[in-house]
């Protein structure tokens, strides 16, 4: 298979599709890579380095689009790139379309097979390649919180473990998932005082055995989640619905009643955001101010540790490239129903069933378009 890599191009996103490792990989299996030139700069390796691994560099993303079987990404593509798809061609990225009309809609005319890394499985359950950006966002997420705190962002000027004889910030993590779990273990670290609601009384009973009562967890209500988020100092959103859109567990009347000067970070805003007031923000400018709360909503976190991201998300991501270039998207999508669940867009339809619903189109199972790919 001819597999492409362009250079990603949303701001301030310096990780890239395929490292150096994987593209090795891929051709000693015989199989063709384009690399748009530049690509892994920001995170450290150079076109000799993919040339020496066996890729081809090319000038831009159109020598990329025009001749790839498979395009192997990090974020959505944007509208440009979006514009270059061809129905024959596959598609391999984080998508997070339920929110995002404008791409949706460019995928249907695109015909492209789109699969969405946020909505593969795996036989537990599991989302395996949202798993290790969910791990690298959830421990940024403090870090991000952290500074918001301070009073030139206009915090609440805390020091998130507080200091000997001043108490610390209340930390309230809204979910206790992967961004929730990766989230409390850097708070804890930091001293903070940390609260974890979760509508899953098993998740919350695993996270009490693990940090007894080092952390407090409570039942998720939505009298709880005004209890606490009133007191907060700083809420995570770490809530998530495979493939749908985050839910609003946070009002414009509850951001009126928070502590001024209070900080949220909205880890879900890919998904929309769980805060009514959240929007997209970037990491050129980060942060906005409602109603004297903090907000913090880059929809790409994790790229701004880019090395790590595009480290941790090779790891996950390999055996599925592999599989797609070794079997053909056809067949792989046919033989792994986990992958299958990746499948969002095909040749025009929607077959991720939480975009249909978010966006009111119509649905068609992922199974039965594989005749048509």
């Amino acid at each position: 298979m001819l597999i492409g890599v362009p250079k990603e191009i949303k701001n301030h996103e310096y990780r890239v599709g395929l490292t150096p490792a994987v593209v090795s990989e891929l051709t000693q299996r015989n199989h063709q890579v384009l690399i748009e030139t530049t690509a892994g700069d920001g995170v450290g390796f150079s076109d000799d380095d993919y040339t020496r691994a066996g890729a081809s560099i090319v000038a831009d993303a159109a020598a990329v689009f025009a001749q790839a079987e498979m395009i192997v990404k990090v974020k959505e593509p944007q509208a440009v790139e979006r514009k270059m798809l061809k129905a024959e061609q596959t598609l391999f990225t984080y998508l997070h379309l339920a929110p995002d009309v404008p791409q949706t809609n460019d995928l249907i005319a695109s015909g492209a097979t789109c699969i969405a890394y946020e909505t593969v499985t795996d036989s537990f359950g599991r989302l395996p390649l949202l798993a290790p950006m969910s791990e690298v966002a959830g421990r940024m997420s403090i870090q991000a919180g952290a500074h918001c705190l301070e009073k030139y962002c206009g915090g609440r000027g805390l020091l998130l473990g507080g200091v000997p004889g001043v108490e610390p910030a209340k930390v309230v993590v809204l979910g206790g998932g992967v961004v929730g779990q990766n989230a409390i273990a850097m708070a804890v670290g930091l001293g903070a005082d940390v609260i974890v609601l979760d509508k899953n009384v098993d998740v919350l009973r695993r996270l009490d055995q693990h940090y007894g009562n080092r952390i407090k967890t409570v039942f998720s209500t939505a009298q709880a989640i005004e209890d606490h988020i009133f007191e907060a100092d700083l809420v995570i959103g770490g809530v998530l619905i495979p493939g749908a859109a985050a839910p609003k567990l946070i009002t414009r009347e509850h951001i009126k009643q928070m502590k001024p000067g209070s900080a949220i970070v909205d880890v879900a805003i890919d998904q929309g955001g769980c805060a009514e007031t959240s929007v997209a923000t970037t990491h050129q400018d980060p942060t906005f101010i409602v109603d004297d709360v903090v907000h913090y909503c880059v929809a790409n976190m994790p790229g701004a540790v880019a090395r790590t991201s595009t480290l941790a998300l090779n790891n996950a991501t390999f055996s599925y490239v592999l599989a797609l270039a070794e079997k053909g998207t056809k067949r792989a999508l046919e033989e792994d129903p986990h992958l299958l669940n990746g499948l969002n867009v095909a040749k025009g339809k929607i077959t991720c069933k939480s975009v249909a619903e978010a966006q009111n189109l119509s649905y068609t199972p992922a199974r039965d378009m594989l005749l048509e790919i």
